[in-house]
């Protein structure tokens, strides 16, 4: 029912009668992350998760038959800017190895080969990976993946051993907000967060959490926009041959002629690997289709 509420009685009629297209605003400043938000409708929010919500996506298509769709994503974004600010050599020779990471970890904690990590094993990793600069508890991961709470917090506390730069990274976040008063990305976006001498214990945690999304989460922010204005700048030298429709956090979405399909792929996939100089390979999936779902 909220599907059909929400996007599918919804989203025809806000087309636009001159152009035939949704036209959503973005805000720069919607988001204390730096993330941009969307309203007008929501086009960061079409769902993804469910199958029946990922048919929603199929409904966005190009102009005409002569355009297709690029979705362009960031993987796993955050973790390799977690590997770049933490330094921690494990971390850094996965992405540079560019192995499955969540597998890699799995291994490393489990104490197996990465050849023999089971897909539970696998889930376990992949939920702390995410979770760690988020403050993932254990009972927040045993929840998530259905383990005893003991065995989370093993799973964490093994974690932490194995990648003791992490650790410190997420120390060093905390304490400088605790100095200054105040969390910076990697261009030097300042958030102030005040509750991090709370007497409250809730509060302070929060403010601790905050002290640590907000660099990674934030210079991720930082990362896609830096792209998008470079990839506007090329893309405004063939205003013919595509245009950049919407940001969805890690994605950016193009109509592009089919003839220049391959060109701005690759300018595309250059411009964001290159947005800003890390520590760690930055890899970006890029797809290509007749709607946004085939593409994405």
């Amino acid at each position: 029912a909220k599907l059909k509420d929400t996007y599918a009685d919804t989203l025809p009629r806000m087309v636009s009668k001159r152009t035939g297209r949704i036209h959503a605003s973005f805000h720069q400043t919607g988001a204390v992350t730096g993330r941009l938000s969307s309203s007008g409708p929501n086009l960061q929010n079409i769902p993804i998760r469910t199958a029946l919500g990922r048919e929603i996506r199929r409904a966005f298509v190009p102009r005409d038959g002569q355009h297709l769709l690029l979705s362009a994503d960031y993987s796993q974004i955050e973790l390799r800017v977690l590997a770049h600010f933490s330094q921690d050599e494990a971390l850094l020779s996965a992405f540079r190895a560019d192995q499955d990471v969540h597998a890699f970890v799995a291994a490393q904690v489990f104490g197996v080969e990465p050849g023999q990590v089971s897909s539970e094993q696998r889930a376990r990793a992949k939920a702390v990976n995410f979770g760690i600069v988020y403050g993932q508890t254990p009972f927040g991961l045993a929840r998530q993946t259905g383990m005893s709470r003991t065995d989370a917090k093993q799973f964490i506390e093994r974690y932490f051993a194995r990648y003791p730069g992490v650790r410190r990274f997420l120390d060093a976040c905390v304490e400088k907000v605790r100095q200054t008063g105040a969390a910076t990305t990697i261009l030097g976006r300042r958030r102030p967060i005040e509750d991090i001498h709370s007497r409250n214990p809730a509060r302070r945690s929060a403010a601790e959490r905050l002290a640590v999304n907000t660099v990674v989460q934030g210079t991720a922010a930082d990362l896609i926009k830096r792209a998008m204005v470079a990839i506007h700048q090329r893309l405004a030298e063939q205003p013919d041959v595509a245009r950049m429709l919407i940001q969805v956090h890690d994605e950016l979405v193009f109509e592009v002629r089919k003839d220049g399909v391959k060109g701005v792929t690759a300018m595309v996939r250059e411009q964001m690997s290159n947005a800003l100089p890390l520590d760690v390979p930055i890899k970006v999936d890029v797809g290509v289709g007749q709607n946004w779902l085939e593409a994405k």
